[in-house]
């Protein structure tokens, strides 16, 4: 079984900037403007000893005739399809909204781990705040700023919880040569 944390929510929650905080580098682009990410982006990461890939969404808003926003939709659904964990990102500073509730029907639905991600708390007031979201019902609901990486830490131990161990790498079946001398030997020509 690979490893496959998707992370998902509805538009300009944080996703990409969560995504390229995981991975350690700017892959997936970052803006105010909805609808920038469109497909599913992939990145490799790392933590407590297992490797995993993580998956970019676009923000999926359900029942839009929009065909940009339609497509991002079955983006985001191949994503938890194939995902062994999926991170579903929230915004603190919006608080919880009917999209929101949709993604949450969605990965309801999912027999997979789900992590309530609430992004953005960066501050005391933010944290107090952020505790309305436990009543979307997620058991695992974390807390996160994904512009500090504040959070990320928790996050990515509870996620490794739910991952398979790596596999041993196989055998190498090229044969290996080493070349050995006695120090201060002149080389052949």
């Amino acid at each position: 079984m690979s490893n496959i944390v998707a992370i998902v929510g509805r538009p300009n929650v944080g996703k990409s900037t969560f995504f390229n905080r995981l991975i350690g580098e700017r892959q997936s682009i970052v803006d105010n403007i909805s609808g920038v990410t469109r497909d599913r982006q992939y990145g490799a990461s790392y933590w407590n000893g297992k490797n995993f890939t993580v998956v970019d969404t676009g923000g999926f808003v359900p029942h839009s005739d929009d065909v940009f926003e339609a497509a991002i939709r079955e983006q985001v659904k191949i994503a938890v399809d194939e995902a062994s964990v999926i991170i579903f990102l929230v915004d603190v500073t919006t608080g919880i909204t009917d999209l929101d509730e949709e993604v949450a029907n969605l990965l309801r639905r999912s027999k997979k781990p789900v992590f309530l991600v609430v992004n953005k708390v960066d501050n005391g007031q933010r944290l107090f705040e952020a505790n309305e979201f436990w009543s979307l019902g997620f058991e695992n609901t974390l807390f996160l700023s994904a512009l500090t990486g504040s959070g990320s830490g928790e996050i990515l131990d509870a996620v490794a919880d739910h991952l398979s161990e790596d596999e041993q790498p196989k055998e190498d079946s090229l044969p290996r040569f080493a070349i050995v001398r006695r120090p201060n030997v002149a080389s052949l020509p």
